[in-house]
């Protein structure tokens, strides 16, 4: 096939990238996928980063969501070479006291260990995980008027006040308060703002559906299945290409590009009319990451046991302190105990480290560009609920916010989720628009998750903008 004799171009093989340069594909056009780095995979990539031996995951690491995804759900995926293995518990979350608050597979499960507050959990959760199958659909799309409205008006009553004002409506128990809490920080914004709980909600009902897996042989093996996929279908995919303006494409019908609006308007912000070339100039990023990768000579030596079975594991204490650390950082500050978002993956994929040993993934929120160094407050973190932590590390590996914005262009100022999604941007995500995945100009769409229904390794953006796009021009 001749390089220009393409129906569709895809610019970015992140998941929400391959999803489009699929849904095209199945469709009966032909498609060329371009990726600027030697490796597919855009969050999806795995690299010995510490020592020979030692995978780790530079980017996502657990993945509830792909699991559940409506669209990878289609795709035969393990026939490509995709395993998952579930840990015990999905995730964990330790206080000072040495006890723990863990999210199991079934909600009774889960709600028999918040004590006074199972009650609460069970009547918030249990009708959720029920509706999920009406729900994933619904909440997975962009605004539209949904095919299953008693549901979906169930599940917004819940899901549109902040976390805290859900946290406190519902619970009265630290366990269950600090449970919800670092469900809820996953936002990547103020546990204050409207529809924080909304992110906290459908992890914990994706956990009791499923349950958070881990894929065999790291992040990448996801990224790698469905390329595979892609390319059984006659896709082709060109990697090592980098684009900086739109007339470096090949002639297409269409253009879909797995990039945010700042890129968007780089590449391609000639073609747009004024009024899209200003709401994108409007986008606005959330709080970046500051995150480490750690190869052990063991596994984290937590206090309270059921953390040594989890698969995902919350540092943060209680809601106040979370609500604080995440408070501080909202306003441009670097908190001296930051929440945490830490995953084991060895303890359930062996092959991730040398025997004996293992790895472990991490990282904390900080402002949108920041340049600090939190390596010893993440640390601090491990150490109190871990004590013996840092005896165990071998090396370590940190990306600030400028080195995971090379790593990934779309991770703006550090920002894994392309762009903040709170209220202002939860239904506008680019820009207001009928669609949001059709830019102003014809045949140009975005796919990324910078458009609804956001962050996650789930590929439901490109997907529905590959939809759009076929609806529109094939």
């Amino acid at each position: 096939m001749d390089r220009r004799d393409v129906d569709a171009v895809v610019v970015g093989s992140g998941p929400n990238g391959l999803a489009a340069a699929i849904t095209l594909q199945q469709a009966g056009a032909s498609v060329l996928l371009l990726e600027a780095k030697d490796t597919i995979g855009g969050g999806l990539r795995s690299k010995a980063l510490t020592l020979p031996g030692f995978v780790h995951d530079v980017c996502s690491a657990i993945h509830p969501l792909a699991v559940e995804s409506p669209f990878f759900k289609t795709l035969p995926l393990a026939e490509h070479g995709l395993r998952y293995v579930f840990p015990p518990l999905s995730a964990a979350h330790p206080f000072d006291n040495g006890r723990a608050a863990v999210l199991e597979k079934s909600v009774e499960a889960t709600a028999r260990r918040l004590g006074a507050d199972a009650g609460a959990y069970d009547r918030l959760l249990a009708p959720i995980v029920k509706d999920w199958p009406r729900l994933a659909p619904e909440l997975l799309a962009p605004l539209h008027i949904p095919d299953h409205p008693l549901a979906m008006a169930k599940f917004g009553l819940q899901a549109l006040p902040s976390a805290v004002t859900l946290a406190n409506r519902h619970f009265r128990t630290a366990e269950a308060r600090g449970l919800w809490a670092g469900m809820a920080a996953h936002a990547l914004q103020p546990l204050t703002n409207l529809t924080t709980s909304a992110i906290g909600l459908v992890l914990m009902a994706v956990g009791h559906v499923k349950g958070w897996p881990v894929p065999v042989g790291g992040s990448g093996s996801i990224a790698d299945a469905l390329a595979s996929y892609f390319l059984s279908l006659g896709g082709k995919i060109e990697t090592g290409v980098y684009i900086d303006h739109i007339s470096q494409l090949p002639s297409a019908r269409a253009v879909l590009l797995d990039l945010t609006p700042r890129q968007l308007l780089q590449l391609a912000g000639h073609r747009f009319s004024s009024l899209y070339k200003w709401q994108l100039g409007r986008y606005r990023y959330g709080m970046g990451v500051f995150k480490i990768d750690w190869a052990l000579d063991g596994p984290i030596p937590f206090t309270a046991p059921e953390c040594r079975l989890a698969g995902t594991v919350h540092l943060g204490n209680t809601l106040e302190e979370i609500a604080r650390s995440e408070h501080i950082t909202s306003q441009g500050g670097h908190p001296e105990h930051p929440f945490v978002l830490l995953a084991q993956q060895s303890l359930f994929d062996t092959g991730r480290a040398p025997a004996g040993r293992h790895t472990a993934w991490a990282y904390c929120h900080v402002p949108n560009g920041s340049e600090a160094d939190m390596t010893a407050a993440i640390e601090r973190q491990v150490e109190r609920f871990a004590p013996g932590f840092r005896d165990l590390i071998l090396a370590r590996h940190v990306m600030n916010t400028a080195q995971m914005q090379a790593y990934n262009p779309n991770y703006i100022g550090g920002d894994i989720n392309g762009g903040i999604i709170d209220i202002g941007q939860l239904f506008t995500r680019p820009a207001l628009r009928l669609s949001p995945y059709r830019t102003s100009a014809k045949g140009i769409y975005i796919c990324s998750s910078s458009t609804p229904p956001g962050g996650g390794v789930h590929g439901m953006c490109g997907f529905h903008a590959a939809k759009r796009a076929l609806k529109d021009l094939f």
